[in-house]
C-alpha cells in the first residue's frame, strides 16, 4: 500500500502534476482514503438497456476523402421530422479497475476497438501495480508495445488512464479537476457540434438561429461537399458558410469541419471565398499525415486552422504547432488519456495555441478543460445529436440546452451507471 506522502511525492515528480501547490496538497489531508491501492482486477463491462432513437435524425453525411469516387458519395440527406420514435436497445462498454482495498476506477463509454487490447495485453500487466503511480503506469504501457504509439493500442491506454484518474479522484474524495490544479471556472462553455442536422440549402440558417437563441453562441457545422464535385461542390461549400453567418448574425462564432475530405487547392479556394464571413476555424481539412498541406493552408488564410482529433500523443502535436496550427483538438479518449492531454495543453500554451478537445465523450475532456486557463482551453465540444446516447447509462448526465455545463462535484470523473436504465451487465471475456 502506498501512503499519502509517497503518492504526493509521485505527484510532485510527475510532469503532469508538477505544478500542484503545497496548499492544494494539504487540503486533501482530511479526505484521504487510506485503503490499499494495489490493482487487483481490470475488467471491461458490457452494459445493455432500452433506448429510444431520436425522431427526424437520420445521420446527415459529412464530406469524406473517399467521396472523390462517384459510387462512394452518398445522396444528400433531407430532414424527416415526421419520423416515428423507434423503441430498441443499445449496448456500451465501460472499463473497471479495482484495488485490493475496494476502490474502483470506472470509465466509459469506451470505444469497442479498445476492448481487445485492454483484456489481452494490459489487464494482467496492471495487476499488482499501484494505481497511484501516475507517470510510470502510462510510460510502461506505452513502451511495452512497439505499435503503442497510435491506433487502438493508444486508445486502450487512454481508457485505462482515464479510469485510473477516476480512481485517484475517489481516493482523495475530490473531482479530478481538483487533482489537476483546481477549477479555473464554475461552468464550462460548450460549442454545439451540429453533426446530424440537415445541410439542405435554406434550412441551415433557421436551425443556426434556433440554436443561437437557446444559448449555443458557438456552433460547428459539417461540410457536406468537397473536391469530388468540382466547382459546384466548392460553390455549395461556400454557400453553406454564408447561410450560417446570415442565420446566426455577427456575434455567432462558428466553425466548419471538413473531416479530412478536402485537398489543398479546394481548401485554399474555399478559404479565399469565406474569409469575409470570419469562421472561428476550419477543422481537419486534410488527413493528419498531410503536414505540409496544413502548413501551406495556414500561411494562405487568416482563418485559424484546427486539427488533432486523430493525434496520438504529444509527439504528433508538436510538429503541427510548429506548422502553424492554432487549435489542437486532441481527444482524451484516443490521444493517451487525461495524463497526455494535460501535457498537450502545456505544449499548446507555449506556442500561443488553443486546445479544444474533440468531444465524442464528455467527462475526461471536461475535467481537463476545467483545470486549464480559459485562454488555452476556452471550449468543450458538445455533439448535440450524439451526447444523449453517449451518456445514456450515466447516473449524472452532463447535458445542456443552453450552451453551458456546470462543473461536476462528485469524486472522480462522475461516471456511474444509472441502474434504472441498465437491463444487463456482463464482464467481457476474450
Amino acid at each position: 500500500m502506498t501512503d499519502r506522502r509517497t503518492f504526493l511525492h509521485h505527484l510532485g515528480a510527475s510532469s503532469t502534476l508538477a505544478f500542484l501547490p503545497a496548499v492544494t496538497i494539504d487540503r486533501f489531508e482530511s479526505s484521504i482514503d487510506k485503503r490499499d491501492t494495489t490493482i487487483d482486477a481490470v475488467e471491461v463491462i458490457k452494459v445493455t438497456g432500452p433506448y429510444q432513437s431520436r425522431p427526424g435524425y437520420n445521420r446527415q453525411f459529412q464530406v469524406q476523402a473517399v467521396h472523390i469516387y462517384d459510387d462512394q458519395r452518398p445522396k444528400e440527406y433531407k430532414d424527416q421530422l415526421d419520423a416515428k420514435v423507434v423503441e430498441g436497445s443499445t449496448s456500451q462498454y465501460f472499463i473497471s479497475i479495482k484495488t485490493k482495498g475496494g476502490l474502483e476506477g470506472f470509465y466509459g463509454a469506451i470505444d469497442s476497438e479498445t476492448v481487445a487490447p485492454i483484456i489481452q495485453q494490459m489487464a494482467d500487466f496492471l495487476k499488482g501495480k499501484n494505481a497511484l503511480d501516475v507517470e510510470m503506469l502510462w510510460d510502461q504501457l506505452y513502451k511495452r508495445n512497439r505499435h503503442g504509439r497510435a491506433g487502438h493500442y493508444m486508445m486502450a491506454i487512454s481508457a485505462i488512464d482515464n479510469a485510473l484518474w477516476d480512481l485517484r479522484g475517489k481516493y482523495f474524495d475530490v473531482p479530478v479537476y481538483q487533482l489537476l490544479g483546481g477549477a479555473t471556472r464554475k461552468e464550462i462553455q460548450v460549442y454545439g457540434s451540429c453533426l446530424g442536422f440537415t445541410a439542405e440549402p435554406g434550412k441551415i440558417g433557421p436551425k443556426v438561429k434556433e440554436l443561437y437563441n437557446k444559448g449555443f453562441v458557438h456552433q460547428k457545422w459539417f461540410a457536406a461537399h468537397g473536391p469530388g464535385e468540382g466547382v459546384p461542390g466548392l460553390n455549395k461549400a461556400v454557400d453553406m458558410v454564408r447561410e450560417i453567418r446570415e442565420g446566426g448574425g455577427d456575434n455567432l462564432q462558428f466553425m466548419i469541419d471538413s473531416y479530412m475530405g478536402w485537398d489543398l487547392p479546394f481548401a485554399i479556394a474555399w478559404a479565399k471565398e469565406v474569409e469575409k464571413y470570419h469562421p472561428y476555424w476550419i477543422e481537419e481539412a486534410f488527413p493528419v499525415d498531410r503536414l505540409i498541406a496544413f502548413e501551406t493552408l495556414s500561411k494562405s488564410t487568416s482563418i485559424p486552422i484546427a486539427t488533432g482529433e486523430h493525434f496520438y500523443s504529444r509527439w504528433e502535436v508538436v510538429n503541427f504547432l510548429r506548422a502553424g496550427v492554432q487549435i489542437i483538438q486532441a481527444d482524451p479518449e484516443w490521444c493517451g488519456g487525461i495524463s497526455e492531454l494535460v501535457k498537450i495543453c502545456h505544449l499548446a500554451s507555449a506556442f500561443g495555441a488553443k486546445v479544444s478537445p474533440h468531444g465524442h465523450n464528455l467527462p475526461a475532456q471536461m475535467h481537463v478543460v476545467a483545470s486549464q486557463s480559459p485562454e488555452v482551453c476556452p471550449l468543450v465540444e458538445y455533439l448535440i445529436n450524439h451526447v444523449e446516447h453517449k451518456v445514456h447509462f450515466f447516473k449524472e448526465k452532463p447535458l445542456t440546452d443552453n450552451g453551458k455545463i456546470a462543473l461536476p462535484t462528485s469524486p472522480g470523473l462522475s461516471v456511474a451507471l444509472d441502474n434504472d436504465v441498465v437491463e444487463k451487465k456482463e464482464v467481457v471475456r476474450l
